[in-house]
């Protein structure tokens, strides 16, 4: 019934001008509407609405992600802007921050100015 319907994914910020200086300014979305409640932005085929809350405390697993062609490309783009990848304890990441899952995709990890997971995976193969 879904399937061919457009997916429009959600994140939370507390502020919703540091959310776009971010996700606009940093990571180059585009964005598609502004409003007092959120600031919607294409990314890639799907919309992203970075809704604004009064309060949040940000999950300890990824909330959005892209798929990316070459990951260690990507990162070295994202770093120059002042993105810092994230280590987690118990991953096995490489020096760059990258984890290899057991099938061969590679995920790095950052988060946004309000702490929300973000990633970026290359599949293998």
């Amino acid at each position: 019934m879904l399937e061919s319907a457009h997916a429009v994914a959600f994140v939370p910020a507390t502020d919703l001008a540091r959310a776009r200086d971010f996700y606009e300014g940093t990571l180059g979305l585009e964005v598609q509407d502004v409003s007092g409640f959120a600031c919607v932005f294409r990314a890639g085929g799907a919309t992203l609405r970075v809704t604004g809350v009064r309060e949040l405390s940000p999950q300890p697993f990824t909330v959005f992600g892209w798929e990316v062609g070459a990951i260690a490309e990507a990162m070295a783009g994202l770093a120059a802007r002042g993105v810092q990848f994230v280590r987690f304890e118990g991953m096995d990441q490489d020096p760059a921050g990258v984890w290899t899952t057991p099938g061969g995709d590679q995920v790095a990890w950052f988060r946004d100015p309000d702490g929300n997971v973000l990633s970026l995976t290359q599949l293998h193969g």
